[in-house]
């Protein structure tokens, strides 16, 4: 069983996930983020009044952390033709994004996060993964 076999059975069913409880003392703290096998992890910093994503990832996942900054994040099942959700993430807010997955992620300010993927991020990889759609305009979002 690959290891994204043996993840795809524990991967999380919501987009917001609530975090465990730090580990704090006397030299400062620890906050578990995700615990499961991974090939990728990168830091994405985006502008103020920028679009990221509008795409879907065929067997793809990955978990954000908002390290600075928040996200409007936009999501809808791959098919579903209705108006994507949002959710807003904030400053130390982690969230999830599944294979199948139209997303896009807007930013109102500098933000910075964290993406931790079941995939590797090796370009002609991750492109290959990678469906673009046009969820998200930014005529839409910026007025």
């Amino acid at each position: 069983m690959s290891s994204n076999e043996k993840n795809e059975q524990v991967l999380p069913k919501e987009v917001k996930i609530t975090l465990e409880k730090p580990f704090i003392d006397e030299r400062g703290g620890i906050q578990p983020l995700v615990d499961m096998t991974m090939k990728s992890c990168v830091l994405i910093s985006s502008k103020k009044g920028t679009i990221r994503a509008n795409h879907y990832h065929k067997t793809d996942w990955h978990f954000c952390y908002v390290l600075e900054g928040e996200i409007d994040y936009y999501h809808r099942e791959v098919d579903d033709k209705g108006v994507p959700k949002m959710e807003k993430i904030k400053k130390d807010e982690l969230f999830f994004t599944p294979p199948m997955v139209e997303h896009a992620m807007v930013f109102h300010k500098d933000t910075v996060f964290l993406t931790l993927g079941g995939n590797s991020r090796v370009q002609s990889e991750y492109e290959a993964d990678l469906v673009r759609v046009d969820l998200i305009f930014s005529e839409n979002v910026f007025k």
